[in-house]
C-alpha cells in the first residue's frame, strides 16, 4: 500500500508543501530541482517578473526540450497526464499557500 505523505519543497525560496508517496520522493526532489534552476535561470537572464510567469516560461521551456529532444514522440499522452497532475498539484498548493497571506 503507498501512504501519502505531505513534504515542503522550494522554488525560488518560496516553500510549498505537496503531497507525496514515499516511492516518488526521489523523482519529486529531483524535479523540484530541474524546476528550480530553470526559474532562477529565467529570473536571472530575462525581464520577466513575478513567480507565476517565471513558472510559466519554465514550463513552456521544459515542454519545449521534451518535444524537441523526441522523448514525447511516443510516450506524450502519459507526459501529458503527469504534467496536468503536477499543475493540479502546484496549483493546490499555491491556493494554500495564497490563504496564509489572506490571513495576515
Amino acid at each position: 500500500m503507498t501512504t501519502t505523505r505531505t513534504i515542503e519543497i522550494s522554488l525560488l525560496g518560496r516553500t510549498f508543501k505537496v503531497p507525496c508517496s514515499k516511492e516518488e520522493e526521489p523523482e519529486l526532489i529531483a524535479a523540484v530541482e530541474y524546476l528550480d534552476g530553470k526559474m532562477r535561470a529565467i529570473r536571472e537572464n530575462s525581464k520577466v517578473i513575478g513567480v507565476e510567469r517565471i513558472a510559466m516560461m519554465a514550463g513552456l521551456n521544459i515542454a519545449h526540450e521534451l518535444l524537441s529532444s523526441g522523448g514525447g514522440n511516443n510516450r506524450e499522452p502519459e507526459y501529458r497526464e503527469k504534467l496536468l497532475a503536477m499543475e493540479a498539484e502546484l496549483d493546490r498548493a499555491l491556493a494554500d499557500q495564497d490563504k496564509l497571506f489572506d490571513q495576515a
